[in-house]
């Protein structure tokens, strides 16, 4: 990145503008973050976040702060309201060697934006409110209203993470598709004692399917949080009408006291343009409003925030062509149009006990992967092969497109995990016998590092003691479950940009088929 490098401009500081400017940061780019209101949301919002979204946190630094404020739970309940009687609940124990966070966290949004924010290098400009811009072939100059009065910013993109009612998609033009249904979600807030003196012992997050009335219970950090349908054009209960509904699902209590609540529209829209000249991306509720189930929407922008830094970071290095930026759109639209928004429909059906609901996907294993997004395949060839739900009774052998299972290796310098491996770079993944000597490049590009993967640690006198990686037991090489010499190749955002057999050089031409540029090597 050169010391004259414009900016990257993101509009908007949600969780989604945030994570993106922590992504940016991460890889060094130079960003703006610009915020029109004067703090960071104080509304009742999102409070469950995924194994997929605390990858993406922990790879940009900031997942610790995140779970000391969170409550971690590795049970997803499922219980039939009408016979008060569980169903199967999802644990997500079963993903020991899948990830470094087999749970997901309860957080509630506005307790998560300032630790976020937090995590910055820079502070949010709060009261910057975007008025107008203007695409140039080499840049976007942005027109802002500030408390100083009116200015004018020059950045090299424009990212939009302004939200379901984006000003931005409106002024490029941009039709969103999809439908807004007659029924809407209502949030609450309650303090109420169901551990000690009102003991229920409910997974501290279950789903209470019912044919009239479905709710959600939600354990967060400090008090409790219900959700449940309104019906087309019913009005929101009164406070006292809130508490009796509440009671009506956990029973009588001996106190209980309502913090906040907060109506939803139930939306599957989807821009039908993700992203302009190459200049200015769609992210976020910009991009896709998802239905508010599973956990889906706040997630499936993080997956956004997950995929775009990476690209402009090797972009504006001059260490890609700028057709890698064509991925973003490539691979995300197709998770939220086809994928999270209809994995949420068919979640809502199930809640309700409609025609078309979802069913179990196959395995315990299987379910907890989809549920925790890490079952997430993108389609990296264009050929539209991608996935979001896992089907196999067994964690199959990885494919291209797949999340890099994050296993536990033994490194050169100490324990080291495969997403650790790939923060910063493309890593190159040689499953083979370092006994045999093979040949593993040197590790002398910032863009693509390579290491062997094996179950024998290589020996001092062989040559490959720097780039090498004891497996014990084979766990890691067996999670991935590819033939005998053979390269994965791992891009930053930890997906699988490709698999192929292991020969000379083929790491490199992987690399430069991705990004349309040869690998760059360190001065020397």
């Amino acid at each position: 990145m050169t010391a004259d490098q414009l900016p990257v401009a993101i509009v908007g500081a949600g969780p989604i503008g945030l994570t993106t400017a922590l992504g940016l940061a991460h890889y060094g780019v130079p960003f703006v973050l610009l915020e029109e209101d004067a703090v960071l949301s104080s509304d009742t919002k999102a409070g469950t976040t995924l194994s997929r979204t605390l990858e993406i946190w922990n790879r940009y630094g900031a997942v610790d702060g995140i779970l000391a404020a969170a409550l971690r739970i590795d049970e997803i309940g499922d219980i039939d309201r009408a016979s008060n009687t569980p169903r199967a609940s999802v644990r997500l124990a079963e993903l020991v060697n899948d990830t470094q966070f087999p749970f997901v966290i309860n957080l509630p949004q506005q307790k998560m934006e300032p630790i976020l924010a937090a995590a910055l290098s820079q502070p949010v400009r709060t009261q910057h409110r975007l008025t107008s811009f203007e695409v140039r072939d080499d840049r976007v100059v942005l027109q802002v209203e500030t408390p100083e009065g009116p200015q004018t910013l020059e950045a090299s993109h424009l990212l939009a993470c302004d939200g379901g009612r984006s000003k931005i998609r409106d002024a490029l033009g941009v039709t969103v598709v999809g439908e807004t249904l007659p029924e809407r979600y209502m949030l609450i807030d309650v303090v109420v004692d169901l551990d000690v003196d009102n003991a229920r012992d409910y997974p501290y997050l279950a789903y209470f399917a019912d044919r009239s009335e479905w709710m959600v219970l939600i354990r967060q950090p400090d008090n409790w949080r219900f959700l449940f349908p309104l019906g087309p054009g019913a009005e929101p209960p009164g406070d006292e009408d809130l508490l009796v509904k509440v009671k009506q699902f956990i029973g009588e209590v001996d106190r209980i006291e309502l913090l906040g609540s907060v109506v939803y529209n139930v939306h599957h829209r989807v821009a039908d343009q993700w992203s302009v000249d190459r200049k200015v991306f769609l992210m976020g509720d910009a991009a896709h409003l998802i239905t508010p189930m599973w956990a889906l929407g706040l997630n499936t922008g993080a997956l956004d925030a997950s995929n775009l830094p990476w690209r402009l970071a090797w972009v504006l290095r001059g260490w890609a062509d700028e057709t890698l930026l064509d991925g973003y759109e490539q691979e995300q639209r197709p998770v939220a149009i086809n994928g999270s928004g209809e994995m949420a429909e068919a979640a809502r059906k199930y809640m309700s006990h409609q025609h078309g609901a979802v069913t179990a996907s196959g395995s315990d294993w299987a379910t907890a992967y989809t549920r925790t997004l890490l079952s997430v395949r993108l389609d990296v060839t264009g050929e539209g092969d991608w996935s979001m739900v896992a089907t196999a009774p067994e964690p199959p052998a990885v494919r291209a497109g797949d999340r890099a299972p994050d296993l536990q290796l033994q490194g050169p310098s100490g324990r080291v995990t495969i997403h650790e491996l790939c923060r910063h770079s493309f890593v190159a993944l040689y499953f083979t016998d370092v006994r045999r000597r093979p040949d593993i490049p040197l590790n002398d590009s910032p863009a693509l590092k390579h290491y062997a993967v094996s179950r024998w640690d290589a020996p001092h006198d062989s040559g490959l003691r720097d780039r090498a990686l004891f497996d014990p037991g084979s766990i890691a090489t067996d999670r991935y479950g590819v033939d005998p010499d053979t390269v994965v190749l791992v891009r930053p955002d930890g997906h699988i940009a490709a698999v192929a057999p292991l020969r000379a050089g083929v790491a490199d031409e992987l690399y430069s088929a991705i990004t349309g540029r040869p690998v760059p090597r360190e001065a020397s």
